[in-house]
């Protein structure tokens, strides 16, 4: 239902051949990827003592509920210690609990779920259940999980579908799993990417009679809903929450500006001094990955297609340039786009030896991964997540992730910036749960800012922070309401990524 837009190739495949293996958690990581006879399918050597697929075992929870499928679910208690750590840093999820449970905004409501499983959606899922909601959940990346984090959903009787290390038939049967049960009809949608959204349209379209919105979180799932709304597709209200303040300011920026540093150190141990790096695309993440760079002494390059990013990353002290003028010569490249064959085998072809490639998009069409599964190239892979591609001459490129996100899968984000995140999702949902019949149509709406500015608020105890009031007259002067908003829709708030310098 997404003209011109194909679905997330999770995995992606050489044409005629199978999808790649993964690795699963807890294996031991393979000596060599090795390639079948003309491009066929390749396939991982393992030693692994535990190659048993979720999906054929016979798992229970203390309770005796099978509705989950988790990796272990003896697992749970380590993921219980995670969720509780996590609460610490996440006030205004558990602010919103105080303030609302007893209310129970949510109450009759019916969310499926597929986002990143992690300690920080877990907070999110609990403070959802607390507010009455009931909900079904997959993982929207096939690496990012963490599965005693699952384990500990499963194991307090949420419907938890994901494992780290799925397939790409894994991934959609988890979808799948969550909304196709005798019994149980989801009417709302809290989606990251898009996938959840576009499996519904494709098997089970009579649903959305019943479905009262969607959440959307990500770049890419938003263009497809306004892909949707544009060919007339959209049958139920949406939430863009990817371009509220408090997530694209916040979770694109921040987050990325701490957690690229964060996955290329835990995968590379490499040191940013003097690195020559190319950072595709100057959006919220772009910035945050530029900055964070450049602090630690890179030499970085930005391309952008985009004369108004471009003009920002000029100001702040990048240089800009075609991809084509810097393959030969840079260390690191990342692509912060959400386009597609933003890096193509040509530059593969290109890179020095060496080079590290990894993507910071939602998505992974950003990097042609495909077009390195041929036969000619050799992958071994070196450690979880980390990938030498060999070409005949024996130049190596260090690919990540596999060219899936690389902050959450190889690493970890900060868990207060998606505690903004995550409240401005709860909020989204509870607006578009309880809105009036005729107050939102079957389109894509911003969240409003006066619940931008709410979240905001909750968060600012943390610092010790006190805000300024107006008085009536300077109130009257602005034009404003004392409570806000503070601020029209069409106010750009800018980033000072060029501020952040090391002490």
């Amino acid at each position: 239902p997404y003209p011109g837009l194909h679905p997330k190739q999770r995995d992606q495949q050489v044409e005629g051949g199978d999808s790649p293996p993964v690795l699963r958690s807890g294996e031991t990581p393979p000596a060599v990827l090795r390639h079948g006879p003309a491009g066929g399918a390749a396939s991982y050597t393992d030693s692994s003592d535990d190659e048993t697929s979720p999906r054929d075992k016979q798992q229970k929870n203390s309770k005796g509920s099978s509705d989950f499928c988790v990796k272990n679910i003896k697992q749970a208690e380590f993921g219980r210690r995670e969720i509780e750590i996590a609460e610490q840093e996440m006030p205004a999820l558990m602010a919103l609990r105080k303030r609302a449970q007893g209310e129970k905004p949510l109450a009759g409501a019916k969310i499926v779920g597929c986002t990143h499983i992690t300690a920080q959606t877990a907070v999110l899922m609990e403070t959802l259940g607390a507010l009455g909601a009931q909900c079904r959940w997959a993982a929207c990346n096939i690496y990012s999980t963490l599965n005693e984090v699952a384990a500990a959903l499963a194991e307090s009787g949420f419907p938890v579908f994901a494992w780290k290390g799925e397939s790409e038939d894994d991934f959609w049967w988890c979808i799948d799993r969550c909304v196709n049960v005798e019994g149980w009809q989801p009417n709302m949608i809290l989606d990251d990417g898009g996938d959840l959204t576009h499996w519904i349209y494709k098997k089970y379209p009579n649903m959305f009679k019943k479905i009262k919105g969607i959440v959307e979180e990500s770049v890419t799932g938003v263009h497809r809903l306004y892909q949707l709304s544009k060919a007339g597709k959209l049958c139920v209200p949406a939430m863009n929450v990817n371009d509220s303040v408090t997530k694209q300011k916040f979770d694109n920026l921040y987050c990325c500006r701490e957690s690229i540093l964060d996955g290329l150190k835990r995968t590379t141990d490499m040191m940013f001094g003097g690195k020559q790096v190319v950072v595709c695309g100057y959006g919220e993440v772009g910035k945050g990955c530029c900055a964070a760079l450049k602090a630690m002494g890179s030499i970085v390059y930005v391309t952008e297609i985009d004369p108004i990013c471009a003009l920002q990353a000029c100001m702040d002290g990048f240089r800009l340039v075609k991809l084509n003028e810097v393959i030969r010569q840079v260390d690191i490249v990342i692509t912060c786009t959400g386009n597609k064959n933003v890096v193509t085998r040509e530059h593969l072809d290109r890179m020095k030896n060496s080079c590290i490639v990894c993507n910071m998009g939602h998505s992974n069409t950003e990097i042609d991964v495909a077009s390195l599964r041929t036969p000619e190239l050799t992958w071994e892979r070196v450690r979880s997540q980390v990938d030498h591609v060999i070409w005949p001459d024996g130049k190596r490129i260090v690919l990540l992730a596999e060219g899936r996100l690389l902050n959450l899968s190889c690493s970890t984000v900060p868990t207060f910036v998606l505690s903004i995140t995550a409240t401005t999702q709860a909020l989204a949902l509870i607006e578009l749960y309880n809105a009036p019949e005729g107050r939102y149509k079957q389109d894509v709406y911003l969240l409003p800012k006066k619940m931008d500015e709410y979240v905001a608020s909750l968060h600012l105890p943390t610092f010790d922070a006190h805000l300024t009031e107006l008085t009536d007259e300077q109130a009257k002067y602005l034009g404003l309401n004392k409570n806000g908003p503070f601020k029209p829709n069409y106010y750009r708030y800018c980033s000072t990524t060029s501020l952040f310098i090391l002490p």
